[in-house]
């Protein structure tokens, strides 16, 4: 396991496969009330540009679960770049805690923080990449088809930082990935390129929703303007119709797919409500997992 956690690729496949494994043996433990407490006395800081429910409670909860101790750093509390250098950040709150969790907008402040943290650093979100929600989404995948290699992921809407998350996925698990945006909104062609290379994928870019989810294993949704990019939000509607994961869309793919969003979710914009309540979804599924595969991080990283 590397010492910080940035993006999926920082692990190899078999580190992910072990990870995998370690959160569904933390998950049942957790659901028989067994006590797992390896982080006793250890301090997780939390440093947040974005609010965030689901990565600051996961995390929190996570972490108290664990035995140990997470203390929660606001917007204003910090003003990583603005109030004081993102360095003498990371290397003060090194000093007082043994991990750091950060959930940014620019993926090179979390670079730095990495760059000077004497502790381990890991990646709450920022607007390039989500390595933890995707590691909850393949643990949640893992959960029901018991195997990844092969799953057919269809990725509908904006080529955003959950889409360069399942990119860098599928340069170290073979998977059969499909990505439909609108024309202007695809991926980090950077990251398309890396997953390409890797060569243990099928990596397919199309604009046409339907043409993705032909017989897919999971069809997985998110929204269509992500925080910060709020200006956009009118342009985008315009630009994304026919993104919508419906039950028309729903209907083309394999007759057992799950239907996945990290959430939140805009019902009735890129998920209609009937298939996010459907028998297809497993949406709350991974938002619970997102918990798990995070103490499974925290362990390995802090532990």
């Amino acid at each position: 396991m590397t010492k910080h956690l940035l993006a999926i690729t920082d692990l190899s496949a078999d580190q992910i496969g072990d990870l995998l494994q370690d959160a569904l043996r933390i998950k049942q433990m957790t659901k028989k009330g067994k006590p797992y407490q390896p982080l006793s006395e250890k301090t997780l800081l939390l440093i947040f540009q974005k609010p965030s429910c689901r990565t600051r409670v996961s995390f929190q909860v996570g972490m108290y679960q664990l035995g140990g101790h997470a203390v929660y750093l606001s917007p204003d509390d910090i003003q990583l770049g603005k109030r004081e250098l993102v360095s003498d950040v990371a290397r003060t709150l090194a000093r007082y805690g043994d991990g750091i969790m950060a959930r940014l907008f620019g993926h090179e402040t979390i670079i730095e923080l990495a760059k000077y943290s004497t502790v381990p650093v890991i990646n709450g979100l920022t607007d390039l990449l989500h390595p933890c929600q995707v590691l909850a989404d393949l643990l949640t995948v893992l959960e029901w088809r018991k195997n990844l290699e092969g799953a057919r992921v269809a990725f509908v809407g904006d080529g955003n930082n959950v889409a360069n998350s399942w990119l860098k996925a599928a340069a170290r698990i073979p998977l059969d990935l499909r990505m439909a945006t609108p024309p202007g909104y695809e991926p980090d062609e950077g990251i398309v390129q890396e997953a390409r290379d890797a060569g243990i994928s099928t990596i397919r870019l199309t604009n046409d929703p339907a043409d993705a989810v032909q017989q897919a294993d999971v069809i997985y949704a998110d929204v269509w303007a992500s925080m910060g990019q709020e200006a956009e939000a009118e342009k985008r509607m315009r630009d994304f119709q026919g993104f919508q994961v419906d039950q028309t869309l729903v209907a083309r793919a394999d007759k057992d797919v799950r239907v996945m969003h990290c959430l939140p979710a805009h019902r009735g914009q890129e998920i209609s409500d009937e298939v996010i309540e459907g028998p297809h979804s497993v949406v709350f599924d991974q938002a619970e997992n997102r918990m798990h595969i995070q103490k499974a991080i925290l362990v390995k990283l802090m532990g």
